[in-house]
């Protein structure tokens, strides 16, 4: 748990405007302040003043306009899939920028890595990457373009990953405008068409989930060849093509994550026990389901989830009554 340290508001009933945002109160930061790892936007664990609702909330950087942060939050209420983690409360008009969903216990992807005390399993990393590949197949098909997948947009629950920050490219800057080396922006996970100002499309995703894999396989989003998993060497490299025409298909990467089989679901592959086959007419919800089961992601991750949520089922705010914001 890290002290909040933003907020926007008056003092109401106790409650230190420092600590408010919207008709939220702030228990906590989400994110680790000594990881190194660029946040696309300030993150807290948030609780509504009367109790009721805890949520995570987030907030844009200094720097970003507010505009292109509200319209990719509002955008991101359309997002569909188990995987996705979508806006559900927004900012009221004339309010300081924010929106937040509802509260699961996660950890964002570099937390999990440090508490795991180095890159994870392959196992972990292939559930991980059939699932966002996944959720982005999803997305595309909706004819949305993500635009914000890095490590620190990554959060690790039990039941799988959720996706954060949609829209983040979009909202750092305009297309047209060059992105490198704006706050937030991962550099390793910024397809290169986008961080010129190219306009984010579905194979930049591609590039951006390939990067967010090598992460979690070897702590770096831009390794060398050699240091990812020879069983993902090829693929993870060809997400990594500068060239976006010579970038896999989404599709091609769940048939490598969660190859099929004519064999029980969820049974080791005979050569390899970090792969887990499922049958041949299993559809991706159920190829993706089978990987992430039992110990898909190792105990130190799941203890520290587990410690999250007791902290926040404890945390105690004073109660007051606020106005509430939008909410569909």
């Amino acid at each position: 748990m890290h002290a909040t340290t933003a907020g926007t508001g008056e003092a109401q009933q106790g409650v230190p405007a420092s600590r408010r945002i919207g008709p939220y109160v702030l228990i906590t930061a989400l994110d680790d302040p000594r990881s190194h790892n660029p946040v696309p936007e300030r993150r807290y664990i948030a609780r509504s003043a009367d109790g009721e609702h805890t949520v995570l909330l987030s907030t844009p950087l200094a720097g970003t306009d507010p505009q292109r942060f509200m319209a990719e939050a509002e955008a991101s209420r359309y997002l569909l899939g188990q995987f996705m983690s979508p806006a559900v409360t927004c900012a009221a008009s004339g309010e300081a920028a924010w929106h937040a969903r509802p509260y699961l216990p996660a950890l964002p992807l570099p937390t999990a890595l440090a508490v795991h005390g180095g890159p994870l399993p392959e196992r972990t990393v292939r559930a991980l990457g059939a699932a966002l590949a996944e959720a982005l197949v999803i997305a595309h098909g909706q004819g949305l373009t993500y635009a914000g997948v890095s490590p620190a947009a990554v959060l690790l629950a039990a039941d799988g990953p959720r996706l954060t920050c949609f829209g983040t490219v979009r909202a750092a800057a305009p297309d047209g405008t060059p992105r490198s080396g704006l706050p937030g922006l991962d550099p390793g996970s910024l397809p290169p068409e986008q961080a010129s100002g190219g306009r984010p499309r579905p194979l930049g995703d591609v590039y951006a989930l390939g990067a967010t894999l090598a992460y979690a396989a070897t702590g770096h989003t831009t390794p060398e060849r050699d240091e990812l998993p020879s069983a993902l060497r090829t693929i993870l490299s060809r997400c990594l093509a500068r060239d976006p025409g010579a970038r896999p298909q989404l599709a091609e990467l769940l048939d490598l994550f969660a190859p099929t089989a004519a064999i029980t679901p969820s049974a080791p592959h005979p050569a390899n026990p970090a792969m887990v086959q499922v049958p041949v007419d299993a559809g991706f919800a159920t190829r993706t389901a089978a990987l992430l089961g039992p110990g898909w992601l190792t105990s130190p991750v799941i203890a520290a989830i587990a410690h999250q949520s007791a902290a926040v089922l404890s945390a105690e705010i004073p109660r007051s009554t606020v106005p509430t914001s939008r909410q569909d």
